[in-house]
């Protein structure tokens, strides 16, 4: 695999893909969607997520924080790349990010120059800066607001420039689902992320409270799908087939993987999360 398409971590990409689809979905029926505007959401969040992907790499390499990872080949960490080349590449993401934000900002309102700047800047302190927040424990929490809400509603009112209670909601779902796949991440790291100083979430939870928080996380998705479908489209039912795709991540993490098998529930998680995002996605165009 290209060197640079693994620093992507394309095992999470998932987390910025299904927020864009099911925010798109929930305009239908809500107002005129125009096609543009939902690729040009889509090119944000992914441009975003890359970015903070390559940012991360840099920060963790520079710091040190990498040196022993058990998971997924990090750039800096290897030597496969120098740290100002990897910065280059965040920074080039990002101005992808920029361009297209910039493109809907002046099509549908100035407000989301405001969001974007925010998402830049939670994208870099995760793990930039003196304090990056990432190394003590609210990880978790930029994920949901950013690849949850932000992400899912900001996706209806780019596309009808309205937000409305379904977006929220299954905003809360999508992020739910993007946070799984950081906490599997995270739980990976515990070992490593304790040696290096790095108090995440999973480090201040220790290993068996943080598995309770991802089976909990993967259920509060479902949940949120249930009262979204119940309260505005009853057809988006039809995601509750993702559970399927749910067990087996689940119950890996019950049985106490660790270490490499960790990587296959990274994947597992993200195969999880595009059936939930396809299938419901499908139910909300039906029910719109």
């Amino acid at each position: 695999m290209n060197k640079w398409v693994a620093g992507a971590r394309p095992r999470t990409l998932p987390a910025s893909v299904v927020p864009v689809i099911v925010g798109t979905a929930c305009a239908v029926g809500a107002g005129g969607i125009i096609v543009w505007r939902a690729l040009a959401a889509m090119v944000v969040a992914l441009a975003i997520q890359v970015g903070t992907n390559y940012q991360n790499d840099y920060a963790d390499g520079v710091r040190g924080t990498d040196s022993q990872r058990v998971g997924p080949v990090r750039l800096v960490a290897s030597g496969l790349a120098t740290p100002s080349e990897v910065r280059k590449a965040a920074l080039a993401s990002m101005l992808v990010a920029a361009a297209a934000g910039l493109a809907l900002a002046i099509a549908v309102s100035p407000w989301l120059l405001v969001v974007g700047a925010a998402s830049f800047l939670a994208g870099y302190f995760y793990t930039g800066g003196p304090k990056p927040y990432g190394y003590l424990g609210f990880g978790e929490l930029f994920v949901f607001v950013f690849f949850g809400l932000v992400a899912t509603a900001g996706t209806t009112f780019a596309a009808i420039e309205d937000v409305t209670g379904l977006s929220i909601v299954m905003g809360c779902a999508a992020g739910s689902l993007a946070c799984a796949l950081l906490v599997i991440n995270n739980l990976r790291d515990i070992p490593t992320d304790t040696a290096g100083g790095k108090r995440t979430l999973a480090v201040r939870l220790g290993d068996q409270r943080t598995r309770w928080l991802y089976v909990a996380l993967v259920a509060a998705a479902f949940v949120a799908l249930i009262v979204g479908a119940l309260s505005w489209r009853p057809p988006a039912l039809l995601g509750l087939l993702a559970v399927v795709a749910a067990v087996p991540p689940v119950s890996r993490i019950r049985r106490g993987a660790t270490g490499p098998e960790l990587i296959a529930v990274l994947g597992e998680t993200g195969r999880m999360q595009l059936a939930f995002g396809a299938l419901t996605t499908i139910g909300l165009i039906v029910g719109g």
